[in-house]
């Protein structure tokens, strides 16, 4: 393939107060462990060695590989190239490693960009004139892709033509570059905001779903023996319940388990190890943090578990709203400790019970 270019406490022991009353708790989403914004350049270099270079290496999304592989092998008995694909689904599930492993199935050349790079319509057409016969170009986050651009894809999807507008005014004039053959493999983790027109022009358009938690433990012992650390069955079980059913999550944390492991002990993550490493870097028994359980105890203590409003809830912990509802809540709403109602968030018993805290003049559970 060618390349161009917190746990947070026990339950019982939670301190629920307010970030008033806790100045030292920083809730950025930046610097959380569990979904991360800034990412470091040595767990970026990390990220890029664990991931795996064949369908044969990707653990989990059986059905999805094996359609891509069947796309895969008939495009290249054909002498053609893949179809275009639309990856979706929430982040760290794969979407990336899926874009390359296709390329490297291909043996074609690898161009990423994303939609949010792509300010410009003079961007994109810089870039596939400058792609090469069967070359694949992954374009992340495609949903942020401003509409202009979007509109100059179209032709180059469909017909492999690029249209270009040489000055201005009644003079201008439109001229058409003959592009060659490629594939545009996109991900997005928001699939409602991408129009028709250009959804439609995908050939193949799978989901990724969450991952159990057996695939996630042999996420993580193949990546402890890609890191060099001996982690016993125990041990990454331990790491996979507490990784949300992400990959990107379990490799995460299994690098700051290794660090706890190495400092601390003598190298070897056993269960013991792991859980003790995992309340130390604050992510509970189900993968909760700081900035999960601040908004879980916001919501029961400040506001009698709701209903409260999306904004009001946000500043509340000192987030952005989008913070909110891209990161946190999607995680809370699958365990069933969040709702979302039309007059706003509510808490359920369940996340009163987990937190072991109750609203203001009710009755502990």
């Amino acid at each position: 393939m060618r390349w161009k270019t917190s746990y947070a406490k026990p339950s019982s022991e939670w301190d629920a107060r307010t970030m008033d009353e806790r100045p030292d708790l920083d809730l950025t989403a930046d610097e959380r462990l569990i979904e991360g914004g800034v990412v470091s350049p040595e767990d970026r270099e990390f990220d890029v060695a664990l991931r795996p270079r064949s369908l044969d290496e990707f653990v989990g999304q059986e059905r999805v590989k094996e359609q891509l592989a069947l796309l895969i092998e008939g495009a290249r008995a054909r002498g053609e190239t893949v179809d275009h694909l639309l990856f979706s689904g929430p982040p760290g599930l794969g979407k990336t490693t899926l874009a390359q492993i296709v390329a490297h199935e291909m043996g074609a050349g690898f161009q990423p960009t994303s939609g949010p790079a792509l300010d410009r319509p003079s961007d994109l057409a810089a870039i596939l004139t400058n792609l090469g016969e069967g070359d694949v170009l992954f374009v992340d986050e495609i949903h942020r892709m401003p509409r202009p651009v979007e509109e100059v894809l179209y032709p180059a999807l469909e017909d492999f033509n690029l249209d270009v507008m040489l000055g201005k005014g009644p003079t201008a004039r439109s001229i058409r570059l003959e592009l060659p053959r490629f594939t545009l493999v996109a991900a997005t983790t928001r699939p409602g905001r991408i129009t028709l027109p250009l959804r439609e022009r995908f050939g193949f358009s799978p989901r990724l779903d969450y991952y159990a938690s057996d695939e996630l433990a042999t996420i993580a012992l193949r990546s402890a023996g890609i890191l060099g650390v001996h982690t016993d069955q125990d041990g990454a079980d331990e790491i996979a319940r507490r990784s949300r059913g992400t990959p990107r999550i379990a490799n995460r944390l299994l690098r700051r388990v290794r660090d706890f492991a190495e400092v601390r002990h003598q190298g070897v993550i056993s269960g013991d190890i792991a859980r003790a490493g995992l309340q130390l870097f604050e992510v509970d028994e189900l993968g909760l943090d700081r900035l999960d359980h601040a908004v879980l105890a916001t919501l029961i203590q400040k506001f009698g578990g709701g209903p409260v409003g999306l904004s009001t809830l946000a500043a509340s912990v000192g987030e952005e709203t989008d913070t909110i509802e891209d990161v946190v809540e999607p995680y809370l709403l699958q365990l069933g400790f969040l709702q979302r109602t039309p007059r706003g968030r509510v808490a359920t018993p369940r996340a009163t019970q987990h937190l072991g805290i109750t609203a203001p003049g009710t009755l502990p559970l």
